[in-house]
């Protein structure tokens, strides 16, 4: 005998423990939406499953087994209560592929996830799935509206060292390109529309003094003490971008993280040799630096002009600057506004002062500090990572509840937020960069950070992606945010917040909200309907 459960996207099923959450049989979608769904399932006795599907929607239906995944650290130890569990263990986060039976053992629960997309007006689906004789039905209306394009500018940081590790090839050759392109359409695919873009080797996730694999687009010549550049590679990746959906680019960061005192890794052709021309040794107020950055500044600006993409390119100083390194950024970012005029300056800083003082244009504050920025900013940016593990702000650690990482869209579109930027797409490295990993058997950079921090796709085979169940529920917050964007439209943003609002005791803020995935998709479900009646 096999129990069938059904479920939303925003639950979570472990194999020693029966899902006690509402079942899920349906809701109602946008044209051009995907809404995922899950079957929680469990044996009397080993066996095999294979699902198969009927109904008017099986057709738009994508199947995925979710297979449990080791973290030895799933959360800080002063993070806060709002976690499924904190204990090292197996939690359910890849999606793999069905392409044939699974085996399961008796008494244990698993889950088959689904994602339903249709990109033409259908009016309904209904979509029956059966597993050994036992069967659910899912029923999906269809809201006679498009879901609108995504305006907002979304970043998950692209790591292009990462992927050639993984599969064993030198950045940038022939073999790499066919692997960066299945990944970039991936993020494409799922709402990223802003790609960090490696001018020069990023200088990010870097053991002081270390060096990550050279990732550079960016050709450099010094011969006779004169520069040269060559933006073939620079040029093949703007068009790859744009094939794939990418509409804006942030140029990687032109001095070192955590304070900007040194330049990043910038590889070049001397006299002949090619070598290390700048890194850890160089001073980022050096006369030489600055000469090069100049020259590079002058030589840079007209092709991106020529190539179409200066208005939707920004520029980074340094990431995540703190006080003690005020001074410093000050000096570099006036530099870097001077080099690259009309290029809009962001950064990843929560402190204020830097705003205030008119170092930055566009600061990212975290989310647990962006409430000091808000109203006070003409464009409101923030940003999570390990550190937003606490005081009930949205993440995507395993060990979170899904409802955790799925609100942040209501908050982005309340707060009128113009981009979002998280920083691993794919670091598939450990903490500093010191070496790679395996990110099936090793999900916290080495116990560095909670797992789910520092990647959302996992390397599968042929160079494609495998996709992670928070890749999914983060993609339904970003469509979240543009269905109430199409609300707001329709009936106004008061009127659209007083209905997202609607039977709260409080106001919702990057902190507080409801702790329920019910109500999220209650929510949802409000906002389906008002888009219909108007």
């Amino acid at each position: 005998m096999i129990t069938l459960i059904p479920l939303s996207s925003l639950e979570k099923v472990f194999h020693d423990e029966a899902p006690y959450a509402e079942p899920f049989t349906g809701c109602g979608m946008l044209v051009g939406e995907e809404v995922s769904f899950q079957i929680a399932f469990c044996s009397d006795d080993d066996t095999e499953v294979t699902p198969l599907l009927s109904g008017s929607g099986s057709g738009y239906c994508q199947c995925y087994w979710v297979e449990e995944i080791p973290s030895g650290l799933p959360c800080y130890p002063d993070s806060d209560d709002d976690y499924l569990r904190k204990t090292p263990g197996l939690f359910p986060d890849l999606l793999r592929p069905v392409t044939g039976p699974k085996q399961i053992r008796a008494g244990e629960w698993h889950s088959l996830w689904m994602s339903l997309r249709c990109s033409e007006p259908i009016g309904s689906a209904d979509i029956t799935v059966a597993l050994n004789g036992q069967s659910v039905s899912f029923q999906f209306t269809q809201i006679p509206q498009e879901l609108p394009a995504q305006t907002l500018l979304y970043t998950n940081w692209f790591h292009c060292d990462c992927l050639a590790n993984a599969y064993s090839v030198e950045p940038f050759c022939e073999q790499y390109w066919p692997i960066l392109e299945n990944y970039i359409r991936c993020a494409a695919e799922h709402g990223v529309n802003f790609l960090l873009t490696p001018l020069f080797t990023p200088p990010l996730d870097t053991m002081p003094g270390g060096e990550r694999l050279t990732n550079q687009l960016v050709g450099v010549s010094l011969e006779g003490g004169h520069y040269s550049f060559d933006f073939t590679l620079l040029g093949r990746w703007f068009e790859l971008c744009e094939a794939c959906g990418i509409k804006a680019f942030e140029l990687s960061h032109l001095f070192t993280q955590w304070g900007a005192l040194r330049a990043p890794k910038i590889m070049a052709t001397v006299d002949g040799e090619y070598r290390l021309l700048y890194g850890w040794e160089t001073d980022a107020d050096s006369a030489e630096y600055t000469n090069f950055l100049t020259r590079f500044a002058a030589a840079l600006l007209p092709f991106l002009e020529a190539q179409g993409v200066k208005d939707r390119c920004y520029v980074h100083v340094s990431d995540e600057p703190g006080m003690k390194d005020i001074e410093t950024y000050a000096r570099h970012a006036a530099l870097i506004k001077e080099l690259f005029p009309g290029l809009p300056m962001i950064d990843a800083l929560s402190d204020f002062e830097f705003y205030q003082q008119g170092l930055i244009e566009r600061p990212i504050p975290s989310n647990d500090h962006v409430g000091a920025f808000i109203g006070q900013v003409p464009e409101l940016w923030t940003y999570y990572c390990c550190g937003q593990h606490k005081g009930g702000v949205s993440n995507r650690f395993f060990a979170m509840p899904s409802y955790r990482t799925r609100v942040l869209g209501l908050q982005l579109w309340k707060f009128h937020c113009a981009g979002f930027l998280q920083w691993g797409y794919n670091f598939w490295n450990n903490q500093l960069s010191r070496n790679a990993i395996d990110p099936f058997t090793c999900t916290d950079a080495g116990e560095a950070f909670p797992s789910g921090c520092s990647f959302i796709v996992y390397p599968g085979e042929g160079g494609r992606p495998l996709y992670s169940l928070r890749l999914k529920v983060f993609h339904d917050a970003l469509q979240d945010v543009r269905a109430l964007r199409l609300l707001e439209e329709r009936i106004g943003y008061e009127a659209a917040l007083a209905l997202l609002e609607e039977g709260l005791d409080a106001p919702i803020t990057f902190s507080q909200y409801p702790r329920s995935a019910a109500w999220l998709l209650g929510v949802r479900e409000r906002v389906n309907q008002a888009i219909s009646r108007a």
